[in-house]
């Protein structure tokens, strides 16, 4: 089959994602599908909004400004060495959670892929399969993110110190200029390395995932492949990249609608048994204690997973569609890919002999010629 264009790759992604989810319409498959898409970080974000603690005003206006330790009990406050080890613990349990979490999504990753090729989606199955390779691409993963940070500590750290040392942080409002103009250059690369990241996963995820998965290799030599498959196809592979960013830009406007709408029919009861809740303890003499407390977050609890699954089941058609529609684009240039996309048809078997030809018909006796 000759390579398609980005464009002609809509069509079948979106066949293959109707036919999958709803040729029939089976829920396990569709909660499977939520939560392993859910593990491989294939939820589209809503936003990327940061607020960081202490962002806001820092001016002192005579008793408002406060500092950390006053607002913690005594207790605490009177052991700065345990709030330090509390802090060292919360850093080092984040950590093993994010590694946890990233060996989780890598294999993930693979039973996704399986998944959308076979249109089954089998988690156990998925997962004793693919635990070997998905650790070869955790460990990819990890090397990224240390390369990364690395970098960007780099890229902060440096600027950053040579600004001290020239004494534009003991004087700031005497270099204005210098550090508006450094500023918007530090922040320019960042943004250019933020970018290039995003694409290396991309391109990842969509092209050198399925040479792991088909043919045992590492990340690193599918890299190498995949560029060697780019030499003579640039146009095509950047028409890909650019299709895929207005098709995100689009599902993301669209699932955010759509989630708002179910996020806000499931606020209604929540809320609703909520405010019942809340008045008929305060009916009750009830106050806030530890028992209330701890019912208050079970309750919250509860319906933040109620949310985060919703979430989950709206977003079940992006995570089938955009992996398949790397897999249309990447099959026809992966014949690997291709023969397990569009299986040909058996040869037909040969047979282990020639047919004997028929007998010639025999001579009755009466027909025979007599002997001079």
């Amino acid at each position: 089959m000759p390579p398609r264009s980005a464009s002609d790759c809509f069509s079948p992604a979106l066949e293959h994602t109707k036919s999958q989810l709803f040729h029939p319409c089976r829920f396990a498959q569709w909660w499977r599908l939520a939560l392993v898409g859910m593990l491989a970080g294939e939820l589209s974000s809503g936003g990327c909004n940061a607020h960081f603690p202490g962002s806001g005003s820092t001016h002192s206006h005579g008793t408002s400004q406060q500092t950390f330790l006053p607002a913690l009990p005594p207790e605490l406050a009177a052991h700065p060495l345990l709030i330090a080890s509390l802090v060292a613990g919360i850093i080092v349990i984040s950590i093993v959670l994010v590694v946890v979490f990233t060996y989780i999504a890598s294999v993930m990753r693979f039973i996704l892929f399986d998944s959308v090729v076979t249109r089954e989606c089998h988690v156990r199955q998925g997962w004793r399969r693919r635990k070997e390779i998905g650790l070869r691409y955790f460990w990819w993963q990890i090397s990224v993110a240390g390369i990364s940070f690395a970098v960007f500590a780099i890229l902060i750290g440096i600027p950053a110190l040579l600004a001290w040392r020239l004494g534009w942080f003991d004087a700031p409002r005497e270099h204005i200029p210098a550090l508006v103009l450094g500023g918007l250059t530090l922040l320019s690369l960042i943004f250019l390395l933020f970018a290039v990241l995003v694409l290396l996963r991309v391109l990842t995820k969509d092209f050198v995932v399925p040479q792991m998965a088909l043919e045992g290799i590492g990340a690193v030599e599918g890299w190498r492949r995949m560029l060697a498959r780019t030499e003579g196809e640039k146009t095509g592979y950047a028409g890909y990249i650019g299709m895929k960013f207005v098709l995100a830009i689009a599902a993301l406007f669209l699932l955010t609608i759509i989630a708002l709408v179910v996020l806000l029919l499931l606020m209604i009861p929540f809320a609703g048994v909520a405010i019942a809740l809340f008045f008929g303890a305060k009916a009750a003499g009830l106050g806030w204690n530890v028992v209330t407390i701890a019912a208050a977050v079970f309750y919250g609890s509860i319906v933040l997973a109620v949310f985060v699954v919703a979430l989950a089941l709206v977003h079940v058609p992006a995570i089938v569609f955009f992996p398949a529609y790397a897999i249309y684009f990447f099959a026809p240039r992966y014949p690997p890919l291709a023969d397990l996309l569009w299986p040909s048809a058996p040869a037909p078997i040969p047979s282990a002999a020639p047919p004997i030809p028929p007998l010639p018909p025999s001579v009755p006796p009466d027909a025979a010629p007599m002997p001079q």
